[in-house]
């Protein structure tokens, strides 16, 4: 009989209850008691949901209340030495990790953060040396196995691979020089060992154990360590289901089919042609196949007779007690559920499927594959096949215009009129911007008055007119305050703007909204992504009016802020039906003209984000030149159309650019800013080696964590700076955007970093 499963489920509860309770501790209002009894009643009903939407292998383990892979690191004693001896609780060092700590006499800054692979989740970033001493402070598996039990669920533990554990973490300060993580797995695999025989005596029959760098390139030099490891671990373990999501296995396959492992599970949503390799590869083994046919990064309802189709064809192969019908991945990249959209029309709503309902998407097709003779079953395929042929018929149609826009995309669209050292005289003399020029990356702190006037315009409870008089004083407050701390290049501070994705669809035609779709994006930082249903155009300005106020009540140079369409694109629920590359450049027209649009009102630096643009690189580097010419390509689409007096800007976080330096280079954005800070400005170097020709603004600070830099901590930060870029290229400004900090600790902060630039131009004359 063919099995259910779901890889992993969204930690924040149907009405965000973890961020909430997770914020009023870290605020005071919570005891720590009192927090984990919050959150277990969030486990508790996402146990119960999934039991009761049909699934069979229910997921424990992978809960987190800011990080699963910060969750190991503690669980396994993975602590920088920096996070002990401070007189603080465990809890309070796992949250010091995440997000720094200054209080207390306690002034420890947060640990790095990185793109959990393609995604737009944060995770926190290993440390390891040689004085790494691995134990287990606590069997996370165990603890949430048995609570599930005694809730009366019987569920699979999940566990982060120790492969994937090492090659994602980082050598630590004290490491030696040329140390690597991985050198450390025979000191890890007993910590392994014992977690695993732990969850074996309590009666765990399968454990689900992620080891995602499998879908990797650089994972196949390491195939004798995962044989190795493997070999060790199953002596004394509960049945081994090896995970990977998110690609393919491709050459990997040849190691990972002979890991002595229980099941293997695919991606098939995101990579469906790995299927008969990894079929031709297994028949002759015991190994259960664990098939990922419903998406577990996208919204959109599973086509069931496709889904279905794929399965039989394994089903065939292996028969049906070695299949498992799965998430791709886990779901905590979705929704937590369609009920609460009590807005979106009916049609619209019928397109989706957020994370309880592709539970039961993966409960119906097991049962059909199983051959139920259940009308229940047998109702929802009808349902799906007829919601599908609605879904098809829409797609059909298109906006012939926007799509004839993209099909004329010429070359000179892609090329600003001068070159670089062009432009740049020509910004100087226009600007007149000091050495060290500073600025910040757009947002200022979202108050809680902000928050409250949207709301209250949104629920119609204020006119138009009055919030956009409480708008136009926000923003002069923001100017005179950038004013006063002695900012060079100012922004208009964004308090008009909910998410800087979701307001850009709000206004471009092509998108719906969610009340309730929220993903987590790192810690307590949820986020509601657009959903692309169509072809994407812009109806009217969207930012103009609030630049051009605040340009007119400031004589310095105001800098314009938009986010770029690959980050639009990868920070947005994408069709599925037409590729990326067409609904980027569809993104990439709309934005030109908006950027025409402000340069013809006066702004005289615009700002195009592409955080996200390192994030959506492929993960097999076979597939990177296609990606990159169309990204790259989309970002100039976006800015070539201006003057050369009009200084573009990008901004880029946690980004890994050795290997797509050359890309980035070719944005020829005059002026980047990149996350530095948390990373130890380990990105400048390569920088330097590059040779980076265009002007810089590695963050000097952390916006992530509440902790204030001091001036000589930022001063050290510039210093170090100039050891790899040209004193004539360097901005000074922070890591991001500061939208989520409060108001206290960024006026002390940006006075810090003033100060810090005045010391620049005083030193470096």
């Amino acid at each position: 009989m063919v099995s259910s499963s779901v890889l992993g489920f969204p930690r924040i509860g149907g009405n965000r209850e973890v961020k909430k309770a997770v914020e009023a501790y870290w605020a005071g209002k919570l005891s720590a008691e009192q927090l984990l009894e919050a959150t277990a009643e969030v486990r508790k009903v996402s146990w119960k949901d999934l039991k009761e939407r049909g699934v069979d292998y229910i997921p424990s383990g992978e809960f987190s209340l800011y990080d699963h892979v910060l969750d190991h690191a503690t669980a396994f004693n993975v602590i920088p030495s920096r996070y002990l001896g401070q007189d603080l609780s465990p809890l309070d060092i796992y949250f010091a990790m995440g997000r720094g700590r200054q209080a207390d006499g306690v002034d420890v800054p947060a640990s790095e953060m990185k793109k959990w692979f393609d995604s737009n989740y944060h995770f926190v970033v290993p440390e390891f040396s040689e004085s790494t001493d691995f134990k287990l402070n606590l069997n996370r598996a165990l603890i949430s196995y048995k609570e599930a039990k005694a809730a009366g669920y019987v569920t699979r533990p999940v566990v982060l691979g120790p492969l994937t554990f090492l090659l994602l973490g980082k050598a630590g300060k004290d490491a030696k020089p040329g140390f690597e993580p991985i050198s450390l797995l025979p000191k890890l695999l007993p910590i392994y060992t014992q977690l695993l025989s732990e969850l074996k005596a309590e009666g765990v029959e399968w454990v689900q154990i992620d080891e995602p760098v499998l879908v990797l390139d650089s994972a196949e030099k390491y195939a004798a360590e995962f044989t190795s490891a493997y070999n060790e671990l199953v002596k004394n373990s509960p049945k081994i289901l090896l995970t990977t999501y998110f690609g393919r296995l491709d050459s990997n396959l040849k190691f990972v089919s002979k890991l002595p492992v229980a099941g293997l599970h695919i991606d098939l949503d995101r990579e469906p042609g790995q299927l008969d390799a990894v079929l031709a590869a297994i028949k002759d083994t015991p190994i259960v196949l664990s098939l990922g046919l419903v998406s577990g990064r996208n919204i959109w309802k599973t086509d069931f007779q496709a889904a279905i189709r794929l399965a039989q064809k394994a089903q065939d192969t292996l028969g049906p007690d070695r299949i498992i019908i799965a998430t791709s991945s886990s779901l905590l990249h979705t929704p937590v559920s369609l009920a609460s959209e009590k807005k979106l029309p009916a049609e619209t709503k019928d397109w989706f499927s957020f994370a309880l309902e592709k539970a039961r998407e993966v409960a119906v097709i097991a049962a059909a594959l199983s051959g139920s003779q259940d009308l229940r079953i047998s109702s929802a395929l009808e349902e799906n096949r007829e919601s599908i042929a609605k879904r098809r018929q829409f797609e059909s149609t298109s906006d012939d215009q926007v799509r004839k826009r993209v099909a004329a995309i010429t070359p000179d669209q892609l090329q600003r009129k001068s070159p670089f050292s062009v432009r740049r005289k020509a910004q100087q003399d226009h600007l007149k911007l000091p050495k060290f020029p500073t600025t910040t990356i757009g947002s200022f702190p979202q108050t809680k008055e902000i928050r409250a006037a949207r709301a209250k315009f949104t629920k119609g409870e204020i006119t138009a007119e009055e919030y956009e008089g409480f708008l136009k004083k926000e923003i002069e407050e923001v100017v005179r305050f950038q004013e006063k701390v002695g900012l060079d290049l100012l922004v208009h501070g964004e308090p008009e703007r909910n998410d800087m994705v979701q307001y850009f669809g709000e206004q471009l035609q092509g998108f719906v909204f969610t009340q309730n779709g929220w993903v987590q994006s790192y810690g307590s930082r949820y986020v509601r992504p657009p959903i692309i249903v169509s072809d994407v155009s812009r109806a009217a300005p969207m930012t103009v009016k609030w630049s051009s106020y605040a340009q007119s009540v400031s004589s310095k140079p105001m800098k314009g802020m938009l986010t770029g369409p690959v980050t639009i694109l990868n920070w947005s629920f994408p069709r599925v039906d037409v590729s990326r590359e067409i609904q980027s450049k569809q993104l990439a027209l709309a934005l030109r003209d908006e950027v025409i649009d402000l340069e013809s009102a006066g702004i005289q630096a615009i700002q195009v984000d592409e955080p996200a643009i390192r994030e959506g690189l492929p993960l097999r580097r076979v597939d990177w030149d296609n990606y990159l010419t169309w990204a790259v390509d989309s970002f100039r689409l976006s800015t070539a159309g201006v003057k050369d007096t009009t200084q573009t800007h990008s901004h880029f976080c946690y980004s890994d650019f050795d290997d797509i330096f050359p890309s980035i280079q070719r944005l020829d954005a005059d002026v980047i800013s990149i996350e530095a800070s948390k990373s130890d400005m380990k990105l400048l170097s390569t920088f330097k080696a590059f040779g980076y020709s265009n002007e810089i603004g590695p963050g000097v600070y952390d916006i992530h964590s509440p902790r204030v830099p001091g001036e000589q901590e930022i001063k050290d930060r510039v210093a170090a700076m100039l050891a790899h870029l040209s004193e004539d290229l360097l901005f000074i400004n922070p890591d991001c955007g500061l939208k989520t900090r409060g108001w206290k600790e960024t006026e002390a902060s940006l006075k810090n970093l003033v100060a810090a630039a005045r010391w620049a131009r005083e030193n470096y004359p």
